[in-house]
């Protein structure tokens, strides 16, 4: 297998570089199993128990993937071998991270959904990721045998379920992405790109395989309530089924990079690195985008990514973009699932593993052009909203631990962490109660750091409502005066900022116009001189000596006033700061860091002060299926934590129940929920965004904030931040 593989590599043709995407337990990683039991590399006894990519120990207990996993294997189709690449992702929202991060790796993807429940929240957001990253997917139907033997619907209706299923995925593809809908991304049963089965039960069926085996619907409904699934898998088995699928309509590397490079890259499409990756040229420059690190305890860090341009072979030198290092290439390797096997080389178009890169961070360009333009952002979709305190045990194990946090925020950037040398209390900020439930299994387990953890945290965040100023801010040296006023960022500006889809490495020509768009007044536009953590920073003023001088201290003010605000010290979101006039001294000496910085943040805090300071909370939006007389339930649980109901859809006898409730008031909701529905709800969550706390409630929130984080017990007023 290994010699096949290293021989394939070379020939991007025969590649395809796919991920399974899913709602939780519909069945990714069984699916994979399966997959991998076909190409012979497990034993198809265990496949779909043994959950061979599901290899962390947590993920065995839990039943459910945490981390992303990558194999590679051998499928024949129609004389021609073929190798692929596949990364085995969570379903969890928790773990969103790690589906956006693969999606940039892959070429396409199999978007599984299960018979039985239909496509849920998850499933539109990881169809949602994929298709922002030119990623085209296939449908794989699972649990058809669930449908016939647990719903007992006949073979009529199980027809028109799959219709229904397949037309909801059609639709989330055009709304996403309608110029690919148009374009043929549609997924059709006619032409072979979607497949039903049972991963489980290792069988799958598509159009072209009826026709090559004269097993159709009625064929399978027969077998599947005699309970013969054995039968059914030798005729049809599953790996044959899909692979064929995933060989016939997921692009190979050459044809996808052509295609995904305009959206993942915004270099020259003239230089010779664009003219290598668009060709997925193996002796041009080395082009690879670093998706994911992990740790080896043998090897150090490894790098997996894709190789788009050029050709990785050990002890070559790369640049890591953005860092000014460059880093020697100690191994190459491919995964096969949890083991690692060294090659000598690897070409463009393939997903590699690489030991040696300690400087990149996930997300990052190594290259053998120091100057190519890196890759876009990896945007996750959503951000970290629970945060945990966490303290080592003993004094002696600090300096690890720190060390431990340093390299997690490293390999998972949608953790946040924030170290406080001084007071040994360290700040990790996750997706939600599991992640960060992992997050401090892996320091307490897997690096035997005995630590303490406080209860988990919200995290808020700070806006205004109202205009405000300007207000005067003064330098403690009295020689420099700073006019500023604030009031709400236009909404869609926001989210551009926050999405990535717009930043001050936009052409300016281009973000003139975006903003305009997004409702942003013509001349505000022009004057954007920051865009920082969803707020912008405007230059209103005309013509003032020596302000371009002092401009990156101005900045340096705003990114600390909105790093945390006035109200709680919590990040600031959603603010228009403009700068209406300035009053420098003439000499430079005078107008140092000590001088600039805490006058203008005075003046942000002043402004914010005078006109409706707000905190807003996050929200999660809940997605629950319970069975129509557990609903009295389901809606006093979501009502008395503050929550709203948005709507209900009935099917049978199956009532989906959509709501929006704070994430404070979320914790223990899992057991609340099993509780009152006797374990019957199916639930799911998303991050639901942003919204302010009650009016009633306000004070009390801020002042809670306060306490925890030791400032004074007292909400402060302009007054405070003005200079007398």
């Amino acid at each position: 297998m290994v010699e096949k593989v290293k021989t394939l590599m070379y020939k991007p043709e025969r590649i395809r570089n796919i991920g399974i995407v899913a709602h939780i337990d519909h069945g990714k990683t069984t699916l994979s199993d399966n997959l991998l039991a076909g190409a012979g590399m497990i034993s198809e006894e265990l496949a779909g128990k043994q959950l061979f990519l599901d290899f962390y120990e947590l993920e065995q207990i839990r039943g459910i993937t945490i981390n992303a996993a990558n194999v590679s294997m051998v499928h024949e189709f129609e004389g021609e071998e073929y190798l692929i690449n596949l990364i085995d992702t969570p379903g969890h929202v928790d773990f969103g991270g790690d589906v956006t991060r693969a999606m940039r790796a892959v070429d396409g993807a199999i978007v599984v959904v299960d018979a039985v429940e239909g496509v849920m929240p998850q499933t539109e957001t990881v169809l949602r990721q994929a298709l922002r990253e030119n990623v085209k997917p296939v449908l794989f139907i699972n649990k058809i045998d669930r449908m016939i033997n647990e719903l007992k619907v006949d073979k009529e209706e199980m027809q028109k379920r799959l219709a229904k299923v397949i037309a909801s995925v059609n639709n989330l593809i055009r709304s996403m992405n309608k110029e690919k809908y148009e374009a043929g991304w549609r997924v059709d049963p006619t032409n072979g790109s979607v497949a039903f089965g049972s991963a489980l039960y290792n069988w799958a069926i598509s159009v072209p395989w009826m026709q090559k085996s004269g097993i159709g619907f009625n064929e399978v409904y027969n077998y599947c309530q005699k309970n013969n699934m054995k039968e059914l898998a030798k005729l049809c088995p599953l790996h044959k089924v899909v692979l064929n699928m995933v060989v016939k309509h997921l692009p190979n590397p050459i044809e996808a990079q052509r295609d995904r490079l305009k959206v993942i890259w915004k270099g020259d499409f003239e230089s010779d690195v664009a003219k290598s990756m668009m060709s997925c040229d193996p002796e041009g420059p080395v082009a690879f985008m670093i998706t994911d690190i992990d740790v080896d305890p043998h090897a150090g860090e490894v790098a997996t990514g894709r190789l788009f341009s050029g050709t990785l072979r050990r002890g070559m030198e790369l640049y890591i973009l953005g860092t000014n290092k460059v880093n020697r290439v100690q191994q190459v390797g491919v995964y096969m699932g949890p083991e690692r096997i060294e090659v000598e080389e690897i070409p463009a178009g393939n997903i590699a593993a690489v030991v040696g890169l300690r400087d990149a961070i996930v997300g990052t360009t190594a290259t053998t052009e120091p100057e190519m333009t890196p890759f876009e952002e990896i945007r996750h979709t959503s951000e970290p909203v629970v945060t945990i305190a966490v303290e080592a045990e003993n004094t002696k194990d600090l300096p690890r631990l720190i060390e431990v946090l340093r390299q997690i925020s490293k390999e998972d950037p949608t953790v946040k962490v924030e170290i406080n040398e001084e007071t040994g209390e360290h700040l990790i900020s996750g997706m939600g109660e599991l992640h960060l439930e992992i997050i401090t299994h892996k320091i307490r387990v897997d690096k035997g750091i005995p630590i303490t953890t406080s209860p988990p945290i919200v995290v808020y965040r700070e806006t205004v409502m109202g205009q405000a100023g300007p207000v005067e801010g003064k330098s403690p040296n009295r020689h420099n005066r700073f006019y500023i006023t604030v009031e709400p960022l236009e909404n869609k500006v926001v989210e551009l900022i926050r999405s990535g889809e717009i930043s001050m490495k936009t052409p300016e020509g281009e973000r003139r116009r975006i903003l305009e768009e997004a409702g942003m007044d013509k001349e505000e536009a022009r004057n954007v001189v920051d865009l920082y953590e969803g707020n912008a920073f405007l230059n209103m003023t005309k013509g003032i000596q020596h302000l371009q001088e002092a401009m990156e201290l101005i900045l340096e003010g705003f990114h600390e006033a909105v790093r945390g605000g006035p109200l709680a010290r919590e990040p600031v979101i959603g603010m228009k700061v403009k700068l209406v006039d300035v009053k420098l001294h003439e000499d430079a000496v005078h107008r140092g860091p000590a001088q600039v910085i805490p006058a203008v943040r005075s003046a942000i805090f002043a402004a914010m002060l005078s006109d409706k300071p707000t905190i807003l909370e996050p929200l999660q939006k809940l997605f629950i299926t319970v069975p129509q007389q557990y609903l009295g339930a389901v809606t006093r649980e979501i009502q008395s934590r503050r929550g709203q109901i948005l709507e209900m859809e009935q099917e049978g006898e199956m009532i989906t129940v959509k709501a929006l409730a704070p994430v404070a008031e979320m914790f223990g909701f899992a057991g609340d929920i099993r509780s009152a529905t006797e374990g019957r709800a199916l639930w799911a969550t998303e991050h639901g965004g942003f919204a302010p706390v009650p009016q009633n409630m306000q004070d009390e929130v801020v002042l809670k904030i306060r306490e925890r984080k030791g400032l004074k017990l007292e909400i402060p007023k302009a007054s405070d931040y003005m200079s007398l």
